[in-house]
This record gives C-alpha cells, structure tokens and sequence, in this order.
C-alpha cells in the first residue's frame, strides 16, 4: 500500500504543475510503452498488475519531458503459482479447504469468481492480497467483491413485438425471480429454439440497472403457413395400380395470435376419401386456455359415410405442455344397403388427453421429441336397432429422434389405439390407419382395427442441413373382432429429404405386408412430397 501511495504522490505532483500533460508508462524490461490519459489511470494500471500475480511491481523512475511525463516500472516477476489464503466468507460459501499451494493462480481465481456469477452475483470480483513469502512462493489472501445478486426481473420485446401478451406472461411466470447465470439464460434461449411461430433474430441482451435486470429478445416472426402435398403409387385391393394424394394446407399467425387453422384432404387407392378441418386459438381472452376444434369427414367410396366433430379446451401447463378436456359427437350413415358389415350409429361423449413437444434445432426434423394420448368414454346409438352401448377408447403417439453421433440420427416412433364395449363393433367404426404418416408400406387407411399398435426405427444420415437418407423398418399388430383376426404386419424401406428452393421435399419407397405371406415387388409403394412455408 505504501508503494501506492508513493506513486500516487508522485503523480499528483506532476499533474498539478501543468494544465495538459501526456503520460506514458514504459516497462523496463519489454520497453512496451502505453499512453494513458491521467495520473489516476497510471495508478490504476500499475494497480491492476499487482492484482494480476505481479505482486512485486515497482515504480523505477519518472520522467518530465515538456509536456509528457514518463513512468518507468518494473512488475517483476509473474507468479501463477502461489500459496492461497482464502477469506473466511469464501471458504464458508464454496465449503472449501481455507490454505492451499496451487499451480495456476488465474484458474483458481475464475473458479472461484464463477461460483459466485452463477449465484447471480454478475459483477463479483476477486480481490488479490499479498501476505508475504513462504518456501520461495507468494502468499495470497483472496477475498470477493460480490456486489449485490442479480435476479431476472423481466423481459422486453423488440423486432416482431406483436406476439400474444399471455405467451410473454408465461415467460415470466416460468423465469422471472429466478437467478441471472447461464443456466437460466441457456434455458431462456432454448425456449425459442424451433418455436413455430417466431424466432430470435439475435441473441438475447441484458439491461442492467442499479434496480433491476432485464432481458432485451429481438424476435422475428417466421414464415409458418405451410403447404404439404404428397402424391402416391401402388396398388389398390385387385391389384390394379392406382394414383392417390393428400394435400394438407395450414395457416399459421396470420391475427398475431399464434393461431393456426388446417385443411386436410386425402385421398386412398381404394377410393376413400378424408377430409379435415381444424381450428386452434391457444390463448382465449388472453388467458392460458385455448380452443380447438376439428370437423373430420370420412368417405368410403359409395359404402359409408362418417362425420366427426370434436370441441375441445386446453390448459398451457407451459410453452411445451398442454393438457385439455373434448367432446365426440359423431355420426356414420351407411350408403349401399348392401353393406351389411355396417350400422348406422352416433356417438357421443367427452374425454382427456395430454400433449408434449420438445423442439429442435435441425430444420429437417419437425421437432426432437412428441408425446401425446388421451381417453374418450363415449355412449354409442345404433339407430336402426335403437340399442345403446359404452365404449372406452385409449390413444398413443410417441416419436423421438435421438442423437447417436456426428450426423447419424435414430428415429423412434410408435402410436397404438384400442377401443373396449361390450358390443361388438360395426366395421363403419373402427380405427384406420397405414399410409405415408403411419404403418407405412400399405396404402393410406387401408388397415382397419379395434385396437392396434405399430412401433419403427428409422435410421437416418444428414448431409449438412440440407438433406437426409433414411432406412427404417416397423412392426405392427391389430385386432379386428368383427373378422376374428389378429395379423402381425411388418414394412421396410428408403427415402431421401432434400430442401429445394420452394420447400423440404420428400421422396420414399417402402413395402408392408403380414409375416407369413411371400414379399412381393409389385407391393412397393411410391410416395413423393413436398412441405413449403410461405
């Protein structure tokens, strides 16, 4: 301390006999100079070497040339390896050993700093004392500046700014209070990550004030209307080769609402018909509550015809998870009187179901992780034979794609469906699935059950962030009482995903069949698609 006061001395004096004056500090040994602007920034200078492990710094000389004024000093030797001395309140916080000799002075300094920082205490600083010598090597008592702990206290948007109030809300339910460190800040950031309405156009920035810390998001409003189409090759029920296609079109935000309204429309080789729309509001009067409403109409050629309609309200339990309570009401007419394998019946009732989607950051994939299930109790009315029956039905679809190294990826999928009555079930009304989304190698909604399930692994090998080839196999079952069968079916087969300048496109070939009947080549089903935002 006595050296400091020295210097400072000596500076001042300097400093008063000349209005303007230039000061240089000159290292004897590197013969570096460095021009600062005032006497108070040499000595803070020649201060921050002392706490940098040049413990021994020593003024040699001073120079008064005219106008410039040079420092001559010494900072000696550069001691990283020292005995330690740490402050009673750091070795209570980290719980850690109060005397130690360590190789690397520096490192246990950031150590020590960044314990304190992701306690929230973002401009702590270490404090370096010398003590004395012991074998050769420099005591060092080091302490800690804390400065007061730093919490998040709220969000502020720019850019895109008209995002709903109650998705910001919720941002601050789920971090504000919460400490200011990495790991906070990581997770705040991964909020966004593959969000499909917008996105951060940089990184997030803090304001810090005395009072408060707020984070500043620069978002971005994507482009999340989309349009998939995807046509298809195979072979109908006589074995005739026949053309079919879905088309799936979704307006996304248009209001600013993170709203979402889709068409579906589909049609199979054995000349069904399905169409879909679905209307989503996620954020009711500001709220946490949303709305969605889907009508479903399937079309079997001139057989049967069902209408679905299904109201339903969710609760956002965050960004990721929802949680939601719907009504059935649903009704089949049958068209040929010849069709005696079907009843006229409606259906109505209420049901739970629970939904998760983990984004991620590949733009070829939809999203890492998607869980979602529910339950229906429904009471079902055969209109001709006015005869009432309960029914349960139970829902699953899982699907994962998990890392395993560089640019190989697995995807895992499964989806399984069940319904349970005491009445046997009309073939109008049963699950059907197959096709490009589900059991793929047989033709869309080809398979039809009272309860099935199918599971896949599908690897796939990513050419930078443009494209993939995919191998996958799956196996499945179903039952279907009404013809007391229980096949195991399996498919296999390739594709390639490639972005072009409209879109992801989408090119597969894969095959489906029972075990226990021969492969055939000419059941190779063809599928081409393609998935463009605009």
């Amino acid at each position: 301390m006595k050296l400091f006061l020295k210097i400072f001395f000596v500076l001042f004096c300097v400093f008063i006999q000349a209005q303007k004056k230039h000061y240089w500090l000159i290292d004897t040994e590197t013969k570096v100079k460095k021009k600062v602007k005032d006497s108070a920034s040499a000595v803070k200078f020649l201060d921050s070497l002392a706490q940098n492990n040049y413990f021994f710094t020593q003024l040699k000389e001073v120079k008064i040339k005219g106008d410039s004024t040079e420092i001559f000093f010494d900072k000696g030797k550069n001691y990283n390896e020292t005995y330690v001395d740490l402050s009673d309140s750091i070795v209570q916080k980290l719980k850690v050993q109060k005397d130690f000799f360590t190789k690397n002075l520096d490192s246990t300094k950031k150590s020590i700093n960044k314990k304190y920082i992701d306690d929230g205490y973002s401009f702590s600083r270490i404090k370096s004392k010398y003590k004395g010598k012991k074998n050769g090597f420099p005591v060092i008592e080091l302490d800690i500046n804390k400065n007061d702990k730093r919490t998040i206290d709220g969000f502020v948007v720019k850019g895109y700014e008209r995002v709903p109030k109650r998705f910001i809300k919720n941002l601050e339910k789920e971090f504000k209070g919460k400490t200011y460190d990495d790991k906070n800040l990581i997770a705040v950031n991964k909020s966004f990550q593959s969000h499909p309405f917008v996105t951060l156009e940089r990184q997030p920035q803090t304001l810090f004030t005395k009072d408060s810390t707020n984070i500043y998001l620069f978002l971005e409003k994507k482009k999340t209307n989309t349009f998939d189409g995807v046509i298809g090759f195979g072979n109908d029920k006589t074995n005739k080769f026949t053309l079919n296609g879905t088309m799936n079109v979704n307006f996304r935000n248009m209001f600013n609402g993170f709203e979402a309204i889709s068409l579906y429309w589909q049609r199979n080789p054995d000349r069904g018909q399905t169409f879909d729309l679905q209307v989503d509001i996620p954020y009711l009067f500001k709220s946490n509550i949303g709305l969605n409403t889907k009508v479903n109409i399937y079309r079997q050629d001139s057989t049967f015809a069902n209408v679905k309609f299904l109201p339903a309200f969710y609760y956002h339990l965050n960004n990721r998870n929802k949680v939601g309570l719907r009504g059935t009401l649903e009704t089949s007419s049958i068209i040929d009187s010849l069709y005696t394998q079907g009843k006229d019946y409606n259906k109505r009732g209420i049901g739970i179901w629970y939904e998760m989607t983990e984004p991620t950051d590949i733009d070829l994939f939809l999203y890492k992780t998607k869980i979602s299930a529910g339950y229906d109790f429904l009471t079902t009315t055969y209109t001709k034979d006015n005869i009432k029956a309960t029914q349960n039905q139970f829902y699953f679809y899982g699907e994962h794609n998990y890392h395993i190294s560089g640019n190989h990826f697995l995807n895992i999928k499964g989806e399984g469906r069940m319904m349970d009555s005491k009445m046997e079930f009309s073939t109008n009304e049963l699950f059907r699935f197959g096709g490009w989304n589900s059991m793929r190698g047989f033709n869309e909604n080809s398979l039809a059950a009272d309860y099935f399930y199918y599971g896949g692994l599908e690897y796939r090998y990513l050419i930078g962030n443009q494209a993939f080839f995919d191998l996958f196999g799956q196996y499945g079952q179903l039952n279907n009482k009404s013809l007391n069968v229980k096949p195991k079916l399996y498919s296999v087969g390739l594709g390639f995903n490639f972005f072009i300048p409209i879109g992801l496109m989408s090119f597969q070939l894969s095959n489906g069949n029972e075990f226990g009947n021969p492969f055939k080549f000419n059941d190779i089903k063809i599928h081409w698609g393609i998935l463009s935002r605009f």
